[in-house]
């Protein structure tokens, strides 16, 4: 055993952290490459690797070898040779696979193998036979393009991840400059750049393997995930589809489009429940996508993929991508796809579809590598436990699993506290986030602070974020419709009433909300607030696993707050 080393690492692909080690950031940097957090008490942190995190280190370039030289530089104890075996297999299927056009035939393609081995192994899986392969020799098999997306869903599904090399079509022309590009010296007008850290993801995306066009960009909320998309259309040069998560990001995107770029309100349509234009950019959301008119109907707006020869769609907020969408982009696979995200963490356990319909991850930015720069703000993030009160106690004794997690998070207790949270940070702009319409309502009247909810308007919700923005005023209570692509800048201040129960994609994307950098480099702060004894606890060390992994610290407040009734 060597003790001067920080992990564990035990057969069944779990690595253990010590928290406590002095190499405990190093060690994390690295195995957070090839592995992903499973649970984190105070003294050891768990990592396991999955098929699917090998498989995107592999795409960025991670060999077998390199994990193994991590796993044993890090390891106190000997790695057990057969873990490292298994790794060694896990990462040699990615690539072993290639799709590529087919040489003389329009309209097929051609799966390839590094051995015959594999593709007899692939002639025995039943679930390969709906999609038309037609093994012409010991390594390669021909298949309808129509299936490029399904074979590559399936494969994936059974361990044998695809390299697509099959290529891309162009998509109509578009002439996209930045704006200022191109103005003489001396104007008013200023050409926009990039930051170093946008312009790699950029290349991360068009270079990625030799074949770039498809693929995930990771980065922090704040990060600039917008830029980067209009990067790639300007470097692509065509018509595009952006699909994201609500009609409020849909005009985010849309002024940036016209302040940013060459293109105009004539060039950029907006297509949501308000208004449903097609244009050169156009920018719809997954809802609109996914509406039905009825059960028995299908979605009525899938047409939109077909609409124009799109060169590019871009999913903003890509670990929502809603199940329909998922057989709609299995259809447009010949079609370069850009998944933009803050976590690739799925709640529905869909990460392999992101990963094989989407494209793999081909850039990521740390968070606190992000903060050290200074494009993102410091958080300290603290979590405030409330006492239940007597009075609800039986209630919740007797309540099933859900019904006692609901009560918890609706915990009246937390009211008070709130309400000293604001007077502690009376000077900043503060939002209070949670779950529940009807608690937010409460704290919205009890407190007099104005509250944003889904069945809110979208003019309404707009005025009311707008005189966040230019300070009118200094607090927002908001329901999960302000989780996504919501941009307040001066907000700096969040409080956690409640949550998704353990979704750790909502945790990042709530803290992401004041992630923009302050006046003076002020701290951010982000409070979770907590109902002690309860089943609440357990979903919010779930939630932050995430940021855990990031290298955010909870802080755990020594005081109970609220009291027993008497």
């Amino acid at each position: 055993m060597n003790d001067n080393k920080p992990c564990i690492v035990q057969r069944d692909r779990s690595i253990l952290l010590d928290v406590h080690h002095t190499r405990f950031e190093e060690a994390r940097g690295q195995i957070s490459q090839y592995s992903e957090l499973v649970k984190s008490p105070s003294s050891f942190h768990t990592y396991r690797m999955t098929p699917l995190s090998l498989w995107n280190a592999a795409s960025a370039g991670w060999t077998s070898e390199n994990i193994s030289s991590s796993l044993q530089s890090l390891s106190r104890w000997e790695v057990p040779l057969s873990l490292l075996q298994e790794v060694e297999c896990l990462v040699s299927r990615y690539g072993q696979l290639r799709l590529i056009k087919h040489p003389q035939e329009e309209g097929q393609l051609m799966l390839v193998a590094e051995s015959a081995k594999m593709m007899e192994d692939l002639q025995q899986k039943i679930s390969l036979k709906p999609f038309g392969l037609h093994f012409i020799s010991g390594i390669s098999a021909q298949l309808p393009a129509g299936c490029r997306g399904m074979l590559k869903q399936e494969l994936t599904r059974l361990g044998y991840p695809v390299l697509d090399q099959a290529g891309y079509q162009d998509g109509q022309y578009l002439n996209v400059g930045w704006a200022g590009e191109g103005s003489s010296e001396g104007t008013a007008s200023v050409k926009f750049q990039l930051r170093d850290y946008q312009q790699d993801a950029v290349n991360g995306f068009l270079n990625h393997g030799g074949q770039g066009g498809s693929g995930v960009l990771v980065l922090p909320c704040g990060a600039g995930k917008t830029v980067i998309g209009m990067a790639a259309i300007h470097k692509l040069q065509c018509e595009t589809l952006i699909l994201t998560s609500n009609t409020t990001s849909v005009r985010q995107w849309i002024n940036e489009l016209c302040t940013k770029t060459s293109l105009d309100a004539g060039d950029v349509g907006e297509y949501t429940g308000q208004c449903k234009e097609v244009k050169a950019v156009t920018v719809a959301t997954y809802q609109i996508l996914t509406h039905r008119r009825s059960k028995e109907d299908g979605p009525c707006h899938m047409g939109l993929f077909n609409e124009r020869s799109w060169g590019l769609i871009i999913y903003d907020e890509v670990h929502l991508l809603p199940a329909p969408v998922f057989r709609a982009t299995a259809d447009i696979q010949a079609t370069r796809r850009l998944g933009l995200t803050a976590t690739l963490v799925r709640e529905d356990g869909r990460e392999h579809d992101v990963f094989s319909l989407i494209g793999p991850k081909c850039y990521e930015m740390p968070w606190k590598s992000l903060e050290k720069m200074g494009w993102i703000a410091s958080v300290d993030c603290i979590e405030m436990k409330v006492w239940m009160p007597d009075a609800m106690k039986e209630k919740y004794r007797l309540a099933g699993k859900r019904e006692q997690y609901r009560l918890a998070s609706e915990n009246p207790l937390k009211l008070e506290l709130i309400k000293q949270l604001m007077q502690r940070h009376s000077d900043k702009q503060v939002l209070v986030i949670g779950q529940y319409v009807e608690q937010l309502k409460d704290i919205s009247e009890k407190l007099d602070i104005p509250l944003i909810y889904g069945g809110m308007p979208q003019k309404q919700r707009n005025r009311l974020y707008d005189a966040f923005r230019q300070g009118e005023i200094s607090a927002l209570v908001v329901s999960k419709v302000a989780n996504f692509a919501v941009d307040l800048p001066d907000a700096s201040v969040a409080i956690e009433v409640s949550g998704s129960f353990g979704s750790r994609q909502e945790e990042a994307q709530r803290l992401g909300r004041i992630l923009r950098p302050k006046t003076g480099g002020t701290r951010a702060c982000f409070y979770a607030l907590v109902t002690r004894d309860s089943r609440e606890e357990d979903f919010a060390l779930r939630r932050r696993l995430f940021l855990i992994e990031q290298g955010y610290e909870y802080r755990m407040h020594a005081d109970v707050y609220g009291q027993a009734d008497s």
